[in-house]
């Protein structure tokens, strides 16, 4: 079944490139985080032109749970362990502006834009809420402790305030349409500023790439420094309103949010290629949690993971200079795709930016995560197995549950008949059926 969100939308269709064009500003990808950059740009009166291999919002972006927030997850006690309070502090502040952003293009929407508290919670370890709160209230952000949470468990947690959720289609709906955009128009090649495609070619002087997970592999080393996740949805009719949005502090628990009078139950998470709980671990809880519950629809969605846990924006490498990148937002991509938006019209407008230098794509690799990300593609490279994913050549894992080939190493996917469905791989399975 397709996520909740594209049944209920209507989003405007774009006609492929046909011929040679010109532009100040190229977007490769055409998600959120690319139609964001768009939009910003255009506000600036910048030339731009966004290009989508499929259809718009089509990936990850059709496939969230629409929550815009700055509570990430337990993340600000370690981000002020690991980096200090003053890049903590902007980590905040960036995704607070870009919380305030939605608040003011959603005004006159109907994209149901609604304010909710989020709340991260521990069912077992209180005392890693207890930490969370007091970096939160050093950064100088009104959160507060909870312990009786409308969950279907006892659980503490932190919540915080004035956070929201929306209908990502409408706003993005409302949004496309006045942009320049060429759907069903794959870039085969970059060659300088210039991108070629089956029907034509585009010359930019900047280029954003906005794929999700970037495609060039000789620049900016992503395939070192990102790894891409799995996560599962059910939305339940006749489950209980939990009246806010909560998500378990451990790294593959259970989330909760309503959508009208539906329930979103997410959770069942694993990375990619390897076993998780699948929809059946969601299906297990929701018939013991809310026995009277209907699912009506079920989803999956991909997610790319740093090694820091910060999102890449910025140029692609320290040596590509009109070259730029917004990747790795985890599964934080609505409220990140605009601060990315913010990040990247400055830079491409060679303006400073704040943020710039925290989210920088040149920033540090010595994260525990480079040597796990390294041994996983080491023995999927050295794994014996006739299917491999052309990417960078890894062995491929056969998903029973969702009937797909998925590599262990980077995240691409493929149909059972080969036909490509997730990136980094920009193509097929040789000799896939068509």
């Amino acid at each position: 079944m397709d996520a909740i969100w594209k049944a209920s939308a209507e989003l405007p269709h774009f006609e492929p490139l046909r011929g040679d064009i010109q532009t100040d500003v190229l977007i490769v990808g055409g998600g959120i985080a690319g139609l964001l950059c768009a939009h910003r740009l255009a506000q600036d009166g910048v030339r731009t032109v966004v290009v989508e291999a499929s259809e718009i919002c089509s990936g990850t972006t059709g496939k969230t749970t629409a929550k815009i927030t700055s509570q990430h997850g337990l993340i600000y006690d370690e981000l002020i362990r690991r980096f200090g309070i003053e890049r903590a502090g902007l980590y905040l502040r960036a995704n607070e502006e870009a919380l305030e952003e939605y608040r003011v293009l959603c005004r006159d929407m109907d994209c149901g834009f609604t304010e909710r508290d989020a709340c991260v919670y521990s069912a077992n370890r209180p005392e890693r809420i207890e930490r969370e709160l007091k970096a939160v209230q050093r950064l100088g952000f009104p959160a507060r402790a909870a312990d009786r949470l409308p969950l279907p468990f006892p659980a503490t947690g932190i919540v915080f305030p004035h956070q929201a959720e929306f209908h990502p289609l409408k706003f993005l709906g409302s949004i496309a349409g006045k942009l320049t955009i060429y759907e069903h128009t794959a870039v085969r090649e970059l060659i300088g500023t210039r991108a070629r495609t089956d029907n034509g070619s585009i010359a930019a002087e900047k280029i954003i790439v906005a794929t999700h997970f970037p495609f060039l592999n000789k620049h900016g080393s992503y395939f070192l420094k990102l790894y891409q996740q799995r996560s599962y949805v059910l939305a339940l009719e006749g489950a209980a309103d939990v009246h806010g949005m909560y998500i378990d502090e451990r790294e593959n628990g259970l989330s909760f949010r309503n959508s009208g009078e539906l329930l979103l139950l997410g959770g069942g998470g694993h990375r990619t290629g390897k076993q998780g709980g699948y929809w059946q671990e969601l299906s297990d809880f929701a018939a013991k949690a809310y026995p009277g519950a209907r699912e009506v629809a079920r989803w999956a969605t991909q997610d790319c993971m740093t090694l820091d846990g910060m999102p890449y924006i910025g140029r692609y490498s320290a040596r590509t200079e009109n070259l730029f990148v917004a990747t790795g937002f985890g599964k934080w991509g609505m409220t990140t795709a605009m601060a990315a938006a913010g990040i990247l019209a400055d830079l491409v407008q060679g303006r400073e930016n704040p943020y710039a230098e925290m989210f920088s794509p040149s920033r540090s690799l010595l994260r525990p995560q480079l040597a796990i990300n390294g041994l996983e593609a080491i023995t999927n490279l050295l794994t014996p197995t006739t299917r491999r994913c052309p990417h960078l050549g890894c062995a491929l894992k056969w998903n029973a549950q969702e009937h797909s080939w998925d590599c262990p190493c980077h995240g691409s996917r493929f149909t059972e008949e080969g036909k490509l469905i997730d990136n980094p791989a920009t193509g097929d399975l040789p000799g896939s059926r068509q």
